[in-house]
Formats: structure tokens, C-alpha cells, sequence
């Protein structure tokens, strides 16, 4: 599933691509594909026909458009291989197009949601008065958003009662880490994916803190991590930060730090990447 920065690389391409158009025709060729709108396709689409579209933004693994009445929003939510991508009109479809959004402009593109899967999709909501989608509303600041509070970030930790992983990966505590760079950050902070969180020191999780903003900010400089054809830009390009990674995806070869085999185990259904040797598991 796309973290952080694949997300922001793709709010990014609409900021640039789609910001100030006004929607001309709309076209939902899926039911899954907005099945969080509960009014349907066909209400989807006239709703969004004629309205201007703002600058696009982002929480955590969520983006969002806000509308030209400053009270709604266009949320997507890309899923396991959801696509935003800005073709050229009249460009041959793909396979697994989903929703098509034209502009009532000369540009000469338009915007396509594609998803082979359809674990993502776009709908309308209300904005809360922070601006933000009501439906994300309990969503957590993630840890590039210049707001984010390092200390009751470290509070939390030490009150939730849980593994160190777990909680990178709770989106109410901390938004946008996934896999992928929970265990690269683990991995640079030499910490255990298992290692308790009231066992933290605050210079501690202020270290780890640093190393997922480290990895997020050199993922976003690659364009984010591909290891696939399922994530890209809305160029329909793929990131490449997949070659610089230290731990996800790297079972049985060196560690770079010290040349340990790295390893991989099960995790609530998922895997951890780690280097045994540099991420001693707790005592139990």
C-alpha cells in the first residue's frame, strides 16, 4: 500500500495538474471504485460537474481536493494499487479504469482513477472546521506536517502500552508510516520491531522520530518506493527509492552496517525486516 511519500509525490502532480480546472463531465465506470460516497455514482458525478477544484492536500496516506464552496471535498484513497494518473484525452484506457473526470478548459488532459484491485476510491465529504474531510477527521498529523508534536508524540508512546511497531503503524498516534519505512526507521534507530514503547527514553523515540522523517524526506526525493507497476506518479511514473533501502525486502542479504544476514519474520500479517545483530530483540 502506498505510504507518505508516495501519496505526497501524487498530491503533488495534482497541485500541479489539476488546481483551479473546473470539472466538466465525470465518469464512474465502477460501483467499487466510490462506494464510500453512499449516494452513488450518479450523484458523485453530478455533484462534482461545474465545481472548481482547489490545491490538492494531504494527511498521512489520505489526499484530498478540497471544492470550490470551501465546505466539501474530493477524498481519495488510493488502497493496495489505486492510480490518480493526467493522460491526454482521447489516450487509450486502462485495463482497470475506473473513474474518468474531464475539464471544462483547452488543457487537453483529463484525470483517471485506475485500481486493478478497487481496495481504493474517490468520494465526496464534508470538511470539519479545520478543513479537513469529516470522515478522516480522527486521522493523526503525520510527521512532515510542520504542526506535528514531538513531545506528545513521545508521551503517547510511553502510555500506549504496546510494541514499537505497532505504534508507527497506528494512524491515530502518527499518520502515513507503513511498513516499508517502519522498518527502515526501526533499522536506523537500531530498534527491535518488538521493543516495548514505555521502554523508550524521550532522547530515543527523538532519535527514531528523526530517522522516519530522514527516510520519508529520501523517499520523497526518489519519488517514492516501487516494487511494482501498481505505484506511480500522476505521470504514470515509478519511484525508485526501492534500490536505496536498508532493511524492507533485503531477507538473507548483508546488513550495511554490519554484515549480518538480515532476516524477516510474520507480523500480524505482514513482515519485519531487521538485522539481529544491530536490533537485539527485547528481553523477555
Amino acid at each position: 500500500m502506498p505510504e507518505l511519500p508516495e501519496v505526497e509525490v501524487v498530491r503533488r502532480g495534482l497541485e500541479r495538474w489539476v488546481a483551479g480546472r473546473t470539472v466538466g463531465e465525470v465518469e464512474v465506470l465502477h460501483p467499487r471504485a466510490v462506494r464510500r460516497h453512499l449516494a452513488g455514482g450518479a450523484d458523485f458525478a453530478a455533484r462534482l460537474a461545474g465545481v472548481r477544484l482547489g490545491t490538492a492536500m494531504r494527511r498521512g496516506k489520505y489526499l484530498w481536493v478540497p471544492l470550490d464552496d470551501a465546505a466539501t471535498s474530493l477524498l481519495g484513497h488510493l488502497g493496495m494499487s489505486g492510480q490518480l494518473l493526467v493522460q491526454p484525452e482521447g489516450a487509450p484506457d486502462e485495463k482497470h479504469l475506473r473513474i474518468r473526470i474531464r475539464f471544462d478548459d483547452t488543457v487537453g488532459t483529463e484525470l483517471r482513477f485506475v485500481d486493478q484491485r478497487t481496495f481504493g476510491g474517490l468520494s465526496l465529504h464534508e470538511n470539519t472546521a479545520e478543513g479537513l474531510p469529516d470522515t478522516i477527521a480522527h486521522i493523526a498529523r503525520d510527521p512532515l506536517d510542520p504542526a506535528f508534536d514531538d513531545a506528545a508524540f513521545h508521551t503517547a508512546l510511553r502510555l500506549r502500552r504496546t510494541t514499537v511497531k505497532r505504534a508507527l503503524l497506528d494512524q491515530s498516534l502518527i499518520s502515513g508510516v507503513g511498513n516499508i519505512y517502519a522498518d527502515e526507521a526501526l533499522w536506523r534507530a537500531r530498534l527491535h520491531y518488538d521493543r516495548p514503547t514505555a521502554t523508550l527514553t524521550r532522547p530515543k523515540s527523538a532519535e527514531l522520530l528523526g530517522h522516519v522523517r530522514d527516510v520519508m524526506n529520501a523517499a520523497l526525493a526518489q519519488g517514492g518506493t516501487s516494487f511494482d507497476s501498481l505505484y506511480v506518479n500522476v505521470n504514470g511514473e515509478s519511484g525508485y527509492f526501492d534500490r536505496s533501502l536498508d532493511a524492507y525486502g533485503r531477507e538473507d542479504e548483508p546488513c550495511h552496517r554490519c554484515g549480518t544476514p538480515m532476516r524477516r519474520r510474520a507480523w500480524m500479517n505482514r513482515s519485519s525486516y531487521f538485522c539481529p545483530r544491530c536490533q537485539r530483540p527485547p528481553r523477555v
